[in-house]
């Protein structure tokens, strides 16, 4: 308890001391300043509010500023004297621009704007040389290369995290477990504001994703079929989360606090200072949690000639845990010069946590008459801490699109765990196990992206890229003897060094045609991975691979009378590089001996030729957005269970390359705004899928284990967000997933239902939030695995039905004077910002 009230301690001081040191530098920037006010009107002369009013010094950048009109059309803000460029930007009215020399403060009188003829949608980012358009905000966009999720409007993971925030995302789900796939693929590369980050952690799992708040997430881009633009690993696709940073001149910033059940507290922060070319940025946070899980399996084992049932294995597992969090980024950008700027970030993460797992095994005869039963208590500790620097530059020759942008990244991991596992018989002590294992990461990532426009309509892209990648893992495992010392095992235990660095390169051309949009691209990449293994009696081994591969991408889109009603068709191919633990020959652990995972240091990598045909209309009142696809696996890794020996109870799992795999569906999003009051967001992924190969171990003599099969399934999520007044909204969500079956296995269908609640106060600078995680409890896994002379029947669920929550309060709320796209009612949250629920 005492690290807790310490870490929030610690939060609250560093919060507030940045906040005054921000405001003293803001006191100082004050200095020779005159205040000038004035009011933005009609050419009826009527007052028009929430107009955003830049003044940009010709003479200097730093004096800029920026405000945004009250209700009445009136603003007032300081300014250095001096020669200004006024623009005028309010919605519904044309942008309008002046120049004023101000020289004494006081009234600057009235300054009219003119109505535009008709409002238009307004346009999204121009990517890979196609337009779509879309209005205002709405929780899902779809664009040429990717589909785009804003967690602002999701009130069911207000004050989650980024594993709360993915379980609501279209064509994402997220197991029980905390695996993440997208169409039924769990190979999804992850990427922190476009490339990959030690804010995941190194092989951290669920605990990665849960360690990064929901408030600190603007946005995430679903890129189910990447460019070449993007790297070529993630044979699903590619999921980028967008962190947030500053939209607004001056100091701006908002503290987020909650409060959820099993036990959980985060406390995070965003803040932000932007004056003239500067803009510095801190977020940051920290928490406790609690979790608790089970897991239990019943195995028949039988003989592979007769299929009689020779014997049955049962195991019951209970999971509790606690962990400890917190993450901070900071840095600043500067524009040195109007065309060049440059930015610096450093980000520290930190993660602990203590587990109990409690294990009972129970061994049956044939008749199932109980004959042995044991216990196993395993003690967990993990620590893991990670670093992460990154600079950039970016420079525009002209303000036509010519840009090059470099940038550098080095990362740094420390995971430390240990397992201390003991076996009791009847309550005597049989066996035990101490393990303990470390992860050393390094990484550097150095890019550089180039873009030249040709005319107006087309546009050339090119970039290289190196990564070079560095794991170091030590395994250290001991187990007693008949005497119950401890002793090390050689077999489970040594040293790991995975090297890898790739260097890419990347060119693409795009372009349009009259309605017809296209972009070709071609991305090389060559790879050279070197892994070491020494034991500790003093045995080595060395593999080395290297291999080159290309991957062409080819985008086109079709106009059906406008640029937000398009068929949109592309292709792909991608490759699934192992992991580097895949690769392991021993097993790391042993805290658990019945299941054992070892890695396969011949495991080859996987590619995938990949196909999309998609429509998308979006339309004011709603988004329609269809999409058939087919993939083709080559080289496929399939997860290989058997039994250690014939006749053994442990059964050990690994990797292995055994044939191909296509897969095909329909993958379907939409948004409707059925009433001013009712909006529904709705996805749907029917898929459907066929195994080909088989793996077979010439260390036993069965029958090859067959992974031939074919199957279909479904995954459907309806999101109904209700407003009940200006400052409350409300959303209900459903997710079914269908039943799977595969060569090895079958899982069965389940469903959840859950509750979020959005409510704004004090004066629209503050957010009170509630949500429900799983209020039926039918949120698990259901599966039974096959394999040569058994079958096991598993349930698993990872975490109990929770509840949550938050507290947001915000400084100042610089969106309105960059982005005051918002209707004359401040309440009514059309821009989909923080403040408030759903955009109605």
């Amino acid at each position: 308890m005492t690290n807790k009230i310490e870490i929030s301690s610690i939060i609250k001081k560093r919060t507030l001391g940045l906040a005054f040191v921000l405001g003293a530098a803001s006191l100082a920037f004050a200095q020779q300043k005159m205040n000038v006010s004035g009011k933005i009107v009609d050419q009826q002369n009527n007052a028009v509010p929430y107009a955003s009013v830049t003044f940009s010094n010709k003479a200097n950048k730093l004096f800029s500023d920026a405000t945004l009109t009250d209700d009445k059309g009136n603003y007032q803000l300081a300014l250095t004297p001096g020669n200004y460029d006024i623009t005028i930007d309010a919605i519904d009215f044309k942008k309008s621009t002046l120049n004023k020399q101000i020289s004494a403060g006081g009234s600057l009188g009235n300054f009219t704007v003119g109505s535009e003829s008709s409002a238009t949608n307004g346009r999204t980012k121009d990517i890979e040389g196609v337009v779509i358009t879309a209005n205002a905000v709405k929780p899902y966009r779809v664009e040429l290369d990717k589909k785009v999720y804003d967690p602002s409007t999701d009130l069911i993971s207000k004050g989650g995290n980024l594993q709360d925030v993915l379980a609501n995302v279209p064509s994402v789900s997220v197991e029980t477990d905390g695996t993440v796939s997208m169409r039924g693929n769990s190979n999804v590369k992850f990427l922190i504001n476009g490339k990959p980050s030690s804010m995941l952690g190194i092989d951290s799992g669920a605990n990665g994703l849960q360690s990064i708040p929901a408030d600190q997430i603007e946005r995430i881009e679903v890129i189910t079929n990447p460019s070449s633009k993007f790297e070529a690993s993630g044979t699903a696709g590619i999921l980028n989360i967008i962190l947030k940073k500053s939209k607004g001149m001056g100091f701006n910033g908002s503290v987020t606090g909650s409060l959820g059940y099993l036990p959980s507290t985060n406390l995070n922060t965003n803040l932000s200072w932007k004056k003239g070319s500067w803009t510095w940025f801190l977020n940051g946070g920290g928490g406790y949690r609690e979790g608790e899980g089970k897991s239990d399996s019943d195995t028949r084992f039988f003989d592979t000639t007769s299929g009689a049932t020779t014997r049955y294995f049962e195991q019951n597992s209970r999971n509790k845990s606690e962990s400890n969090f917190y993450n901070a980024t900071a840095g600043f950008a500067v524009d040195l010069t109007e065309k060049t700027s440059i930015n610096l970030s450093g980000m520290v993460r930190n993660f602990s946590s203590e587990s109990n797992n409690r294990v009972d095994n129970n061994n049956y005869d044939a008749s199932r008459i109980l004959t042995t039963n044991s216990q196993t208590a395993a003690l967990g500790t993990s620590t893991n801490l990670s670093l992460q620097g990154d600079v950039g530059l970016d420079h525009k020759f002209n303000d036509a699109g010519h840009n090059i942008a470099l940038s550098l990244s080095l990362q740094k991991s420390n995971n430390e765990s240990t397992e201390d596992s003991r076996e009791y018989d009847q309550s005597y002590f049989r066996y035990g196990t101490l393990g303990d294992n470390s992860t050393i990461n390094k990484s550097i990532i150095g890019k550089i992206d180039y873009e030249l426009p040709i005319g107006e309509k087309s546009k050339i892209e090119a970039g290289y890229r190196i990564d070079n990648n560095t794991n170091d893992y030590d395994f250290l495992n001991r187990e007693t003897d008949v005497s119950a010392n401890y002793g090390i095992v050689d077999a489970y235990s040594g040293n790991t060094v995975y090297d890898e660095t790739i260097n890419a390169a990347y060119a693409q051309f795009k372009s349009k045609f009259d309605k017809l949009g296209y972009q070709l691209g071609l991305r090389a990449e060559n790879s050279q991975i070197n892994v070491e293994y020494l034991s500790l009696s003093g045995n080595t081994s060395n593999k080395k691979k290297e291999y080159t591969g290309f991957f062409p991408s080819v985008f086109l889109s079709y106009d059906l009378g406008s640029s937000n009603n398009q068929l949109l068709l592309n292709y792909s191919r991608r490759i699934n590089r192992p992991r580097s633990w895949f690769l392991i020959p021993y097993p790391t652990s042993l805290a658990n001996r019945q299941n054992l995972f070892r890695g396969n240091e011949d495991l080859d990598p996987s590619y995938i030729d990949s196909f999309e045909l998609g429509y998308a209309i979006q339309k004011k009142k709603f988004t329609i957005n269809p999409t058939l696809y087919y993939r083709k696996t080559t080289d496929d890794v399939k997860f290989v269970l058997l039994s250690q020996a014939i006749g053994s109870d442990v059964l050990v799992t690994s990797p292995y390359n055994v044939g191909n795999e296509t897969s095909y569906g329909l993958d379907l999003n939409l948004t409707a705004d059925l009433f001013p009051w009712y909006k529904i967001m709705a996805s749907a992924d029917l898929f459907g899928y066929k195994s080909e190969g088989s793996y077979f171990d010439p260390n036993r003599m069965v029958e090859p284990l067959s992974f031939d099969g074919e199957g279909f399934s479904t995954r459907l999520r309806l999101t109904n967000s209700f407003k009940i007044d200006k400052t409350l909204s409300m959303q209900v969500q459903g997710f079914y997933r269908g039943g799977q079956k595969t060569a090895s296995s079958e899982s069965k269908d389940m469903y959840v239902l859950n509750f979020g609640a959005n409510k704004t106060i004090w004066n629209n600078n503050g957010t009170i939030a509630f949500n429900i995680q799983d209020i039926l409890g039918t949120r698990g896994r259901n599966s039974t695995s096959f394999g040569p002379g058994y079958e096991r029947d598993s349930y698993m669920r990872w975490s109990p039905r929770s509840f949550n929550v938050s507290l947001t309060y915000r400084f100042k709320q610089g969106e309105k004077i960059d982005a005051p796209k918002r209707k004359k009612d401040i309440n009514a949250n059309d821009a989909g910002g923080d403040d408030q629920g759903p955009p109605m």
